[in-house]
């Protein structure tokens, strides 16, 4: 199309033609065979893509529902929230109104949540459960998740929270070696699918918590998924072109190879870096915590970001964040998740210089 705008902000990213073809496959009834079959037949690589033994269920949903319900569902005592920047300091928020004693692990934007400021807190013995975001969309800053990870290990009766919403399949998130209990991601981000679909795994030991708290909620209770994910379905009306569009998504994954699909993710972050430094930029998070999904770029040079964005868009069709909340025009974000290859970041480069004077 002569008018289409191509995505490079942190999601939606761009979706596929096949993707939107695959969506566009005849209606079937969620209750049915043919259902089943495109359910089931989608759980070994999901799990792959997961690293669990545990069931991949899928909502209907942004990944907000799921991460509420892991709050309603896992915390009986109080959740502490890790919170890091926008996204992570929302979960805090949402705590609250679920009703929740909740607890604020609160760093400045864009530093990480270190495993000893984790092991601190949860040492009070207050917290029951523990919400992670693995890569904060908002400053593009990735953290520490095995380091945490071993942190968690001591506190048995803590579960593990992890939302990977923006870097889910363009690096390994070994849930069950990582002993996480609960890992969340959502459509519209590196899968390069349209929002609207959340993709979710429970451990064995958090089902098992959630059959213990009586106010969990329907929609996203997840005793209510298990059950339903024994016949291969959902607990409601699944959205099925979007599911569609993920199996067709799972054999563009496995095509590629999962490695080579997380090697092409962290070349293509390498290549916008190499970009940020040469036009003397800098990054908005440190360095060894830099998300491999997008680049968060701090203005030190106070260019009129809305205005660059404007001019981009409007002589090359492509457009990249302006910055997310309060350090909108302090900073940009750059989106190299999904289908992206080095010649597309290379145009999407070029473009920029081109229009950034």
């Amino acid at each position: 199309m002569s008018n289409h705008i191509k995505l490079f902000i942190p999601g939606p990213v761009e979706v596929s033609e096949k993707t939107f073809r695959a969506m566009c496959a005849p209606m079937i009834g969620h209750r049915g065979a043919e259902f089943k079959k495109l359910y089931g037949g989608m759980q070994p690589r999901l799990q792959e893509l997961f690293g669990t033994k545990c069931p991949v269920f899928l909502s209907s949903s942004s990944a907000w529902g799921v991460m509420e319900g892991a709050i309603r569902n896992l915390t009986s005592k109080k959740v502490l929230n890790a919170m890091c920047g926008a996204f992570s300091d929302k979960w805090f928020d949402v705590s609250k109104r679920c009703g929740r004693q909740a607890g604020a692990l609160q760093v400045p934007w864009g530093s990480p949540v270190t495993p000893e400021l984790v092991r601190e807190a949860l040492s009070t013995g207050e917290f029951d459960s523990f919400t992670l975001i693995h890569n904060e969309t908002s400053c593009g800053m990735r953290n520490p998740l095995p380091a945490i990870a071993d942190v968690l290990r001591s506190f048995p009766e803590v579960m593990f929270i992890v939302d990977s919403v923006s870097s889910f399949s363009t690096e390994a998130i070994p849930m069950d070696d990582l002993g996480i209990d609960v890992l969340l991601t959502g459509s519209q981000k590196a899968l390069a699918m349209p929002p609207g679909l959340a993709l979710f795994s429970v451990s064995e030991r958090a089902m098992e918590r959630a059959t213990t708290l009586p106010d969990r909620g329907y929609y996203f209770d997840f005793v209510e998924f298990a059950k339903n994910q024994e016949q291969d379905m959902t607990p409601s009306t699944p959205v099925i072109p979007l599911i569609n569009a993920l199996a067709s998504k799972l054999d563009d994954i496995f095509t590629e190879g999962v490695a080579n699909r997380f090697a092409r993710h962290a070349a293509l972050n390498a290549q916008v870096h190499d970009w940020v430094r040469a036009r003397g930029f800098e990054f908005f998070a440190p360095e060894g915590f830099r998300s491999l999904s997008l680049t968060c770029v701090k203005n030190n040079r106070e260019v009129d970001v809305a205005a660059w964005i404007k001019r981009l868009r409007e002589k090359h069709s492509f457009v990249i964040d302006g910055g997310y909340g309060k350090i909108k025009g302090k900073t940009f974000r750059i989106s190299n998740m999904g289908d992206e290859t080095p010649a597309t970041i290379a145009e999407l480069l070029a473009a920029l210089d081109n229009t950034l004077a």
